[in-house]
């Protein structure tokens, strides 16, 4: 496709893909219990422009939706595109008191939701023109058949969605506000159509691939894989209502294109992990085990930054044959052609692991600011350990003090009714300065460091990246979901450590422990011992200074949305250090009480 022949707005790009294939499942769910084709998608697409007209939302009027990874979001998000309003998503987890503040930021004059969010959304206070359910009708709310009743016999849908215009804005993504309020990314179509295209060109779109939709839709990440991508190119998607559930979907879907953020990928090396050592048959269980060692040598040579010899080359040809290819097939991604991992640092074993089965995932990196993704290279060009480079149109610099700034098409057109804090993130010239300390080598490859504001600075002066630091102790310690090194102006760096929430009960029947709470599973000598050499072991790949000296397990999990992480699961370093001050101090002081530990000498070969 020529550029001459590129679509100028969301609502002419759906309109396109739309006519290629009519009767082509657009939008289905797991087990096609429920499917929608082009053609009604369409149709539904044009109703719910014609209703929204008709209760009188206009171009630049805020519809905000609220509800889960579902078939029925996509006509009513499009439809209210289609009369040019600005459609997003709310974290369904938002508390009352923070949704008072995206509505009245945003401007909101119709939400349409599940039933089970109207009582929180009338105790936000905020006085909406209209509220929309989608699976029922509270008294004071509108159905989707009312909706559609409210159509006009003379809209005019073809001249409507014609007369939205490129820079209009067609969503609000709210950034994570690990400090203050959320700040509402205003992104417009000509934004999101350079995004795709952009995508495009780096790893290719086919009408017809396979994806899902199981993250967030208040996240850029879902809202451009799962929503502006299949409005460009036709791609049919997989809505899964509950993201913990997408490991059971993947068979079902056999994605063509997928990407998910590091932690769903961990999950899924700890559940091939579990499911090659919990293998029954003495048969397969042998083959999976030959088969996963010839996996780990290609993943060891991937890491060493070398090409596999011909041997091991002729070994794992075979193995993947035999063994690897059905592993694949299981998982549901035997038919993937490209995989990224995206919104937060991924430990570079994790990656090595997948590719060491024969999946390749390539690193990606950007933010909500630049409409998503701003690096990225294919799997075939990735380097491990970077982003990949810039995609296409868009400039970077380095600052004097190491931020890296961006220019071009991807950067947004600000934040809404935030005119100091726009200018303050765009200068005169354009450039968006990121926060992200990035190093760029001679090839184009990016490399993030770090957040700038989140460096660690010890007390002899030493530089260290946190994340690099947390990613490498996660990847030793499965059992762990946050993590939180400590170490600015310290002597040494500390850690608090929080479990993963999915592992807990699991662990603690696997073990024949009585109590499966974070409490009493942090008072479990075995598990703080596995602990202790999952820190080795990550420490055995870091410096000396950047080295965890001494760590806790808090007794509590965080919950994405709370005091500690976002919801897109940042952590929110200067409230978690104000709120655990005694367990940071006691951290480092001379004779620490029991709670405190350190990593084991020597790690086993079992890690936490």
């Amino acid at each position: 496709m020529t550029t001459t022949e590129r679509p100028n707005t969301m609502c002419e790009a759906f309109q396109r893909v739309a006519a290629i294939d009519p009767d082509a499942v657009a939008l289905r769910t797991p087990g096609a219990t429920q499917t929608l084709t082009w053609r009604q998608y369409a149709e539904q697409v044009r109703q719910v422009a014609a209703g929204l007209a008709g209760l009188g939302v206009r171009r630049g009027d805020t519809v905000s939706l609220m509800m889960a990874n579902r078939v029925e979001f996509y006509p009513l998000e499009v439809g209210a595109q289609h009369v040019g309003a600005t459609s997003f998503s709310v974290y369904n987890t938002l508390p009352a008191e923070q949704l008072t503040y995206v509505f009245d930021n945003a401007g909101t004059k119709v939400v349409i939701c599940e039933e089970q969010y109207v009582d929180r959304i009338r105790a936000s206070g905020r006085d909406f023109e209209h509220i929309i359910c989608i699976d029922g009708a509270p008294a004071g709310t509108l159905s989707v058949a009312d909706l559609y009743a409210a159509a006009s016999d003379d809209f005019d849908f073809e001249s409507t969605w014609r007369a939205v215009a490129p820079d209009d804005v067609v969503t609000l993504i709210y950034t994570s506000g690990t400090t203050g309020n959320p700040k509402g990314v205003e992104m417009t179509h000509t934004n999101l159509l350079f995004e795709g295209y952009a995508v495009d060109d780096v790893f290719g779109m086919r009408f017809g691939d396979r994806v899902t939709s199981f993250l967030p839709s208040a996240h850029i990440a879902d809202r451009l894989t799962g929503l502006y991508l299949h409005e460009m190119f036709g791609t049919q998607v997989t809505a899964v209502s509950d993201g913990r559930a997408i490991a059971a979907a993947l068979p079902d879907v056999r994605p063509t294109v997928w990407g998910a953020v590091p932690r769903v990928w961990e999950k899924l090396k700890a559940g091939i992990e579990f499911a090659v050592s919990q293998e029954t048959d003495d048969v397969k269980r042998q083959a999976l085990a030959w088969g996963m060692s010839v996996a780990a040598k290609r993943s060891a040579a991937l890491l060493a930054g070398e090409p596999m010899s011909e041997q091991v080359a002729a070994e794992w040809a075979k193995a993947d044959d035999v063994v690897l290819s059905e592993l694949r097939e299981r998982l549901g991604l035997d038919q993937v052609r490209w995989a990224i991992s995206g919104a937060a640092p991924i430990p570079k074993e994790t990656l090595a692991f997948f590719d060491g089965i024969g999946i390749s995932i390539a690193e990606i990196w950007g933010m909500s600011e630049l409409s998503c993704v701003a690096s990225a290279s294919h799997p075939h060009d990735a380097r491990l350990g970077t982003v990949g480079k810039l995609v296409p149109g868009l400039e970077g610099k380095i600052a004097d003090d190491g931020e890296y700034l961006v220019r071009g098409p991807l950067v947004m057109k600000g934040y809404r009714k935030e005119p100091a804090k726009t200018a303050a993130a765009i200068d005169a010239d354009g450039w968006l300065y990121t926060g992200d300390i990035v190093e760029v080598d001679a090839d184009g490859y990016l490399t993030v460091v770090d957040r700038k504001k989140e460096l660690i600075i010890n007390a002899a002066g030493k530089n260290m990246s946190p994340a690099n630091i947390e990613n490498t102790i996660l990847a030793a310690c499965p059992m762990i979901g946050v993590m939180m090194a400590i170490g600015d102006g310290r002597p040494f760096n500390t850690a608090l450590l929080v479990f993963d929430a999915d592992s807990v009960g699991p662990y603690a029947a696997q073990h024949g422990l009585g109590q499966a709470s974070p409490a009493a599973l942090a008072a479990n000598p075995e598990l703080i011992a596995r602990i202790a050499d999952g820190v080795a072991a990550g420490n055995a790949k870091l410096s000396r200074v950047e080295q965890i000296k001494r760590f806790r397990v808090l007794p509590t999990l965080w919950e994405p949305g709370g005091d500690e992480i976002t919801l897109t699961m940042k952590l929110k370093r200067r409230p978690i250090a104000t709120k655990y001050a005694a367990e940071i101090e006691e951290l480092y002081q001379p004779e620490p009480g029991p709670d405190v530990h350190e990593p084991a000498a020597a790690p086993s070969t079992q890690p936490a």
